[in-house]
């Protein structure tokens, strides 16, 4: 796999196809290989690209793990490393943050946004700050991420189980805890809300939001939808990775939003 080194970190990344550019971002303890079901169609007539995060995939760990602001830091540093423009970001849970992140900060280059049970809008309660500080532990993320895996997930597809079995896998290891729970600490800090910066962003956005993920309440969904002005919500019944789980669902949504997203001219963020 060819790499990127960025002042945060060396990735590793896939690029494929000849077209308009399309780049996935991936969830925590994930990696690229979950958009594999829908890979080739989104790779009909478009360049596709996706990254493994450090510590995920093929992408070496790092010896300081990374929360979610130095994702989204490591994202804007990637595409421009690419110079990829007329860009479609899709990005699932963190890979959602990060992927508003490069829509904030270079709406040059950005055509698109398909958020998918994204972060980044979390209205935070005590019990959710708890929560995160918990999961923020390296051991508790080991111990709790078996379980909670499967209620984020709630697999039904073969292609959902072996996400599931990698997660789990990833998680049991020194440094897989290590990087998830450094995400996970990172998640309620003020770097991390979006609920506000999200009325900036110019490009079009299609939020996809899995009803069955125990961990993310569609009414977060909505408070995304809400935070982007012109935004598109709609929910599928699935978990956490919503394209694994209904691959043709959620393509006949996203591929013409993608093709629309290519072909228009967006002023506002052309600047």
């Amino acid at each position: 796999m060819p790499t990127v080194t960025t002042s945060l970190g060396t990735i590793a990344y896939t690029d494929s196809g000849e077209g308009p550019p399309v780049l996935l971002l991936h969830a925590a303890l994930h990696d690229g290989t979950d958009y594999a079901p829908v890979y080739d169609a989104l790779s009909n007539g478009r360049r596709v690209l996706s990254v493994d995060w450090p510590g995920h995939g093929d992408s070496p760990a790092l010896g300081e793990p990374l929360g979610a602001p130095e994702l989204g830091d490591l994202a804007v540093e990637f595409v421009d490393a690419l110079d990829l423009t007329n860009l479609v970001v899709i990005g699932n849970s963190v890979g959602g943050y990060a992927a508003c992140r490069i829509a904030l900060e270079r709406p040059d280059r950005v055509s698109g946004i398909v958020l998918v049970n994204t972060g980044g809008f979390t209205p935070h309660t005590p019990f959710s700050r708890a929560f995160c500080a918990t999961m923020g532990r390296p051991a508790i993320a080991r111990s709790i991420f078996p379980l909670f895996a499967r209620a984020y997930m709630r697999p039904k597809t073969d292609d959902d189980k072996r996400i599931v079995s990698s997660v789990v896998a990833r998680a049991g290891s020194h440094e897989g805890a290590r990087t998830a729970a450094a995400l996970w600490r990172s998640f309620s800090q003020p770097a991390h809300d979006l609920r506000t910066a999200g009325a900036d962003i110019s490009a079009p956005v299609l939020i996809t939001w899995g009803t069955r993920d125990l961990t993310a309440p569609v009414g977060w969904g909505r408070v995304v939808a809400d935070a982007i002005p012109g935004s598109r919500f709609i929910t599928l019944p699935t978990g956490h990775v919503v394209f694994s789980s209904d691959p043709e669902g959620w393509l006949r949504e996203v591929v013409p939003f993608v093709e629309s997203a290519h072909r228009a001219e967006w002023p506002a963020a052309r600047g």
